[in-house]
C-alpha cells in the first residue's frame, strides 16, 4: 500500500491506494515542521481512524509539505511516520514546492507556483527545481497568499478603512474585537492560518470592488517578486497550486493578461496529481 500526503498550512490531504487501486482519502491539519514536533505529528496522525486501520499495511509513504525544505525539518516529519507506520520500507519528505512541479509539470520545464495559506515559487528545468526568491512566511511575504490578505483586511478593519457596506458584516460575521485579533495573531498558535481563515469572506464578496483591487494587487504583487525573477518567465507555462489561484483564477487570468505571462495548470488540490505520478512510476508494486 501507498500513502501519498500534500501538506498546507492549514490542512493535509492523504491518499492511500491498497493493491486493488482503491484510493482511500483522509484529511489531519496541516503538520509544518517550523511549527510542530515529531510528539505533536505522531499524536495526530494516532488519532485518525483510518491510518489506525491501514497502518501495517502501508509500505511505501510520499509526503510533501510546507516548511519540509531542509534536512533537519525533514526528518520531524520522517520520524513521527516511520513511528507509526513501522511496516513502511520507504518514506519520502519533501518540501511543498517539489509537490507542486509534479503535480503540474513533471516532466517538462515550467515554473510552478503555490498561492494558499502562503506563497512560493520554483522554475523546474525538466531535471532541477530552481529557487531563486525564498520564501519569508507570513510576517515577512507570502504575497498573494491568504495570511497576506488577511492581514490586509483586518488591518483596515481595524482602521476603519474598509468600505461601510463590508464593515458590519465582516466585524459581525466573525465576532471581531481589538483584543480578539490581537490575542490570535501574538498568543494563540498558528497565527497565519488564522488570517487565512477570513478568504471566504473574500470569496463572498469577490465582486466588490474593494476586494476586487486588493486581491489583484496582491496577484500581481506576487507575480512581480515570485515569477519576474525567472528570465524565462515568458518562455515556459507558469503553473499554480492551491486554493487562492483555484478561487481567484479570474483574477490570475487578469493579472496574467496584463502582465504577459502564460498560464499553464491551476490545480486546487495538487494531492490527485501526484498519486498520479507515484502510480505512473513505480518502483515496487503495491
Amino acid at each position: 500500500m501507498i500513502l501519498v500526503a500534500d501538506s498546507g498550512s492549514t490542512k493535509c490531504d492523504w491518499i492511500l491506494i491498497d493493491q486493488s487501486n482503491t484510493h482511500h482519502r483522509t484529511n489531519t491539519m496541516g503538520f509544518n515542521p517550523f511549527f510542530h514536533s515529531t510528539e505533536f505529528i505522531l499524536e495526530k496522525i494516532q488519532e485518525n481512524e483510518i491510518f489506525q486501520n491501514y497502518k501495517s499495511e502501508v509500505k511505501e509513504i510520499y509526503f510533501y509539505g510546507a516548511g519540509c525544505s531542509s534536512a533537519d525539518r525533514k526528518i520531524i516529519l520522517e520520524r513521527a511516520l516511520s513511528q507509526f507506520f513501522t511496516s513502511a520500507v520507504k518514506i519520502d519528505v519533501d518540501h511543498d514546492l517539489t509537490g507542486a512541479v509534479l503535480a503540474t509539470t513533471p516532466y517538462t520545464p515550467g515554473i510552478s507556483c503555490i498561492l494558499g495559506t502562503g506563497s512560493n515559487s520554483c522554475f523546474f528545468d525538466g531535471k532541477n527545481i530552481n529557487e531563486h526568491v525564498p520564501a519569508l512566511g507570513y510576517i515577512l511575504g507570502d504575497e498573494g497568499s491568504g495570511s497576506y490578505f488577511g492581514k490586509i483586511l483586518l488591518a483596515d478593519w481595524l482602521y476603519h478603512r474598509m468600505p461601510s457596506e463590508l464593515y458590519s458584516e465582516f466585524q459581525d460575521k466573525y465576532e471581531l474585537t481589538k483584543e480578539g485579533i490581537f490575542d490570535a495573531i501574538h498568543r494563540k498558535k498558528h497565527p497565519n492560518v488564522y488570517l487565512a481563515s477570513f478568504m471566504p469572506f473574500v470569496s463572498d464578496h469577490k465582486d466588490h470592488p474593494y476586494m476586487k483591487d486588493m486581491v489583484y494587487q496582491g496577484l500581481a504583487k506576487f507575480i512581480n517578486i515570485h515569477v519576474w525573477c525567472y528570465d524565462n518567465f515568458r518562455e515556459v507555462p507558469i503553473n499554480f497550486v492551491g486554493s487562492i489561484a483555484y478561487y481567484f483564477r479570474d483574477v490570475l487570468e487578469e493579472v496574467a493578461t496584463n502582465h504577459r505571462f502564460t498560464i499553464g495548470k491551476i490545480e486546487k488540490k495538487p494531492i490527485f496529481q501526484l498519486v498520479e505520478y507515484h502510480l505512473n512510476n513505480q518502483e515496487q508494486t503495491i
